[in-house]
């Protein structure tokens, strides 16, 4: 028996069309064959671009000898769909958007750039766009990070921009993010008997009541102020419902400015909690904004509105670990992100390609 084969996607499409197209590719995390095989059967017989792939990674990039050269990337996959694909369109109070898993986080972004990789065969500047794999998950799967692993030398460049959702707007670097697990440790003991033992899960009351009073920093980076933030997002404890616990733990996340360092980061927590056990359990360091060279001021001139900070962690970090300036710049709310009714106004796709056409092309 043949197998189907995959619907083939068609560039000539415009970009809100197209957007619906990819995001009709179910492509979650693990899954994202189908739509990198289609990604690089649709660039296919443009001679402009060369096509390298690495797993479900495409890169495509021009070779035309200028003396600049930006990388614009973006990740295919999404997090699991819940009952929200196929695409439909909806409109409200006169706006209209287009409704669907991806939509936001981020085949938005992704569709202008397949569009804009088709048809810009003469750009002021070399371009090497990435589309990768595996950013909706565990960082050590990621196709980005694998690809510098491979092959560094693809990420030569001036300026990058992440196609991550900023409602068509300029969001400079990120924040940098920890995770880490505080510990309590006590002794056992019959409950009915408590005070032969000694209770763990009251012990980390503290942790709980520093994190309640605690005032995050905004914190001014290259004119950008990034708001931090200090939670703790999981807590665990307890044997059975007659034991006193003899542990407890207290899952913490720091987002902390990009002026300062994971090891700055983990300097204050201890500081915070010193009579705690601490275990790093994810660390990645932050991004500035690198707004001041000149390609990164044409393109923000390009967009017409003034820069902000992301407070989340991007993929923008790898780059910026790679002295290469990097920006998010996508169609999408990012509150929508994720959400099971993620949805993206329209006007955000057409102005995101307009805004990158008018900058690659030298007509901004």
């Amino acid at each position: 028996m043949t197998e189907p084969t995959a619907p083939a996607l068609d560039l000539s499409l415009d970009s809100v069309a197209l957007t619906a197209a990819v995001c009709d590719f179910p492509s979650v995390s693990g899954d994202e064959a189908a739509l990198a095989d289609a990604i690089v059967a649709a660039l296919d017989g443009f001679g402009h671009l060369e096509i390298i792939r690495d797993g479900d990674t495409v890169v495509a990039r021009t070779n035309l000898g200028r003396e600049r050269r930006v990388v614009i990337a973006g990740h295919i996959d999404t997090v699991p769909i819940n009952e929200n694909l196929p695409t439909r369109y909806e409109t409200e109070d006169g706006v209209r958007y287009l409704w669907g898993r991806g939509t936001v986080d981020m085949k938005g972004g992704l569709a202008v750039q397949l569009k804009l990789a088709a048809e810009l065969t003469d750009p002021v500047v070399d371009i090497t766009w990435m589309w990768y794999d595996h950013e909706e998950v565990s960082a050590d799967l990621n196709g980005l990070g694998r690809l510098a692993d491979h092959r560094p030398d693809l990420f030569a460049g001036d300026f990058a921009i992440l196609g991550e959702p900023s409602n068509g707007q300029v969001e400079g670097g990120c924040n940098g993010n920890v995770r880490v697990e505080l510990r309590a440790y006590g002794t056992r003991a019959h409950s009915a008997r408590a005070w032969v033992g000694d209770n763990a899960i009251h012990k980390v009351a503290p942790i709980l009541e520093r994190l309640a009073a605690y005032e995050p920093q905004t914190v001014e980076v290259e004119g950008l102020d990034y708001r931090e933030s200090l939670s703790a997002v999981g807590i665990s404890g307890g044997i059975a419902g007659n034991v006193i616990p003899d542990e407890a733990m207290v899952h913490v996340n720091y987002r902390f400015a990009p002026s300062k360092s994971v090891a700055d980061a983990l300097d204050h927590l201890n500081e915070l909690f010193p009579e705690y056990e601490c275990t790093v359990v994810d660390r990645a360091e932050g991004a500035r904004p690198g707004l001041d060279d000149p390609l990164a001021q044409q393109f923000v001139a390009a967009v017409g509105a003034e820069p902000r900070p992301k407070y989340g962690w991007t993929d923008v970090a790898r780059f910026s670990a790679l002295g290469i300036p990097a920006v998010n710049f996508g169609p999408g709310d990012p509150l929508k992100a994720h959400a099971d009714d993620e949805r993206v106004d329209v006007r955000q796709i057409t102005h995101c390609e307009a805004s990158l056409r008018a900058w690659l092309t030298g007509a901004a």
